[in-house]
Order: structure tokens, then C-alpha cells, then sequence
């Protein structure tokens, strides 16, 4: 090959190497303004710059409109949210002096002189009033978890005042029906939100009060690397296995226990409160011998 022929050959590569770089550099200059692009979206300052038939202009442009598209999209969230709030507002207060009142007279009732059939209707009507008191008082905190009204506030703390609350409160209802609530004593600590935790567990325990006729009801905790584990073990009735993937499922009740009180939210609104916190809620049952619901929540 002459020196001609090889200069065209060196003049041929350094023109492929030449057009390589360059549209290197298209491509690194490309993903910088697209960078830029995305810096500027994340702190709501983005805006067109570049105004002409390239294929990044027409990117701005579109970009813009998905940006513009997606904040009208949050600002009706943010309105049905409020909506919703308001929603919720009125019907809590609404149903709260009714319900009241339903229960006020009733008591009263109770306390006349009364035929034996006129008294148990007055039970029942006193019984159902504080059901549906219930049912109103559950929507509402479900709702305002699910539509982000109240939001959890989870913190590092020790779990015994926890479980000591919990049991202060259903110790009396416990002992009406003749059974034992009984809490071992722990120093383990967990993540959680003190109020809406308790909430949980408390909706536990008065199940297992529920549906346990006679034995005792044992709170304990057991320690993990990642997460602690609060048992709450009943020797009551016992859930069917092809049950127990449904109990925590709004509105649930099996057959067995329809006529039991309860409307069948309580462990449904459980499990959205431990899960919100990062947690997890297992359930181990061996029907006519009881039942243990396991709260996992994170350390």
C-alpha cells in the first residue's frame, strides 16, 4: 500500500474517532441536562430552557407537562384527603350524642321495675347501642389510618408499660367472666407508637376474652435480633386453619362465633397499626385448645 492509501486509511479513522467523541460527548452532555431536569423537579424549580425542534427541548416539554399533569394529580389528592376528613369529622360527631343517648336511656330503663321479657330488651338494646358505638369508634380510626389523618409516630421504648396498660384495662372484663389475664415481666424494647400500639393489642386481648370460655390469658414477649415478639395466648376455643387466613380481613366472623359480640374490625385495624410500624402480626391456633397471636415489632 502507498503513502497515499494509508493517509486516507489514518484520515478515515481519525474521522470515525472524531464523530465517536463527539457523539460521546452529545450523549454525557444529554444525561447532564437530564440530570439537571430531575435536580430541578425534586426541589419544584424546574422549567423550560431550551426552546427549539431538538429531541431535548421536546423532552422539556414533555417533561413539563408530566410535572404540571402530576402536581394538579397531588393538589386532588390534598382536597379528597380534606374531604374525607371532614367526612369522617361529621359522622363521629354526628353518631357520637345518639349513640349516647341511646345508651343513657337504656341504663335508665334498666334501673325501673320491669316484666322479665321488657328487661332482656332493654339489655339487648343496651347491648347493640355499644356495639354500634363500637363500630362507629373503629370506622373512624380506620379511616383516618388508611387516608394518612392520623399518621404513626413510632419510637424506641420499653415494652412493660406497654403491656402493663393493656392489662389494667381488660383485668376487670377478664375477671367477669371468670378468667385470668396474667403478663410476664419483661425489659425487652421495641419500636412502636405507644397509643395506637396499645390500641392493637388491646383489640387482641378483648378477642381473646371474647372467645375464651374458661383458663387464662398469658401476655410475654420474646427477643430478636430484628424485631421483638409479643405473644398473646388464650385457652379458648380455638381458630379452624382454614380460618385463620381470613380473620384479620375486614368485616370477618366465622360461623362458630356470629353470635358472639364483636363486629369483626378489631384485628383487621391490628394488623394495619403493626403493620404500619414495620411490623407483622402471625397467628398459631389448634382449634379446642386455644389460640396465640404473635405481634412482631421492629427494634
Amino acid at each position: 500500500m502507498n503513502k497515499s492509501g494509508i493517509a486516507i486509511i489514518l484520515l478515515c479513522f481519525l474521522a470515525a474517532a472524531a464523530v465517536v467523541l463527539w457523539e460521546r460527548r452529545k450523549v454525557i452532555k444529554t444525561m447532564e441536562e437530564i440530570e439537571r431536569m430531575l435536580d430541578a423537579a425534586m426541589t419544584g424549580s424546574f422549567s423550560e430552557t431550551t426552546f427549539d425542534e431538538s429531541q431535548l427541548s421536546a423532552l422539556e416539554t414533555k417533561f413539563a407537562h408530566y410535572l404540571s399533569a402530576a402536581e394538579a394529580s397531588s393538589r386532588n389528592m390534598a382536597q379528597e384527603k380534606d374531604k374525607i376528613k371532614s367526612l369522617i369529622a361529621d359522622i363521629s360527631h354526628q353518631t357520637k350524642t345518639p349513640i349516647a343517648n341511646l345508651l343513657l336511656y337504656s341504663e335508665l330503663l334498666m334501673e325501673e321495675t320491669l316484666s322479665a321479657s321488657a328487661k332482656e330488651n332493654v339489655e339487648a338494646l343496651y347491648k347493640q347501642s355499644e356495639k354500634l358505638r363500637f363500630l362507629i369508634d373503629s370506622l373512624v380510626k380506620l379511616s383516618r389510618l388508611e387516608n394518612g389523618i392520623i399518621s404513626l409516630s413510632p419510637q424506641q421504648a420499653s415494652l412493660q408499660p406497654l403491656l402493663e396498660s393493656v392489662v389494667e384495662q381488660y383485668t376487670a372484663k377478664a375477671s367477669e367472666k371468670g378468667l385470668s389475664l396474667q403478663m410476664q415481666d419483661t425489659n425487652a424494647f421495641a419500636v412502636f407508637d405507644f397509643k395506637w400500639t396499645a390500641e392493637a393489642l388491646a383489640n387482641i386481648v378483648d378477642n381473646a376474652i371474647k372467645y375464651t370460655e374458661h383458663g387464662t390469658i398469658t401476655i410475654s414477649t420474646v427477643r430478636y435480633e430484628m424485631f421483638t415478639r409479643i405473644d398473646i395466648s388464650d385457652t379458648g376455643s380455638g381458630i379452624p386453619e382454614n380460618a385463620q387466613a381470613k380473620i384479620f380481613a375486614r368485616f370477618y366472623r366465622s360461623k362458630s362465633v356470629r353470635e358472639q359480640e364483636g363486629v369483626g374490625i378489631g384485628l383487621y385495624l391490628a394488623r394495619q397499626i403493626i403493620s404500619g410500624e414495620g411490623g407483622y402480626i402471625k397467628v398459631a391456633s389448634v382449634p379446642g385448645k386455644g389460640s396465640t397471636f404473635s405481634v412482631f415489632l421492629p427494634k
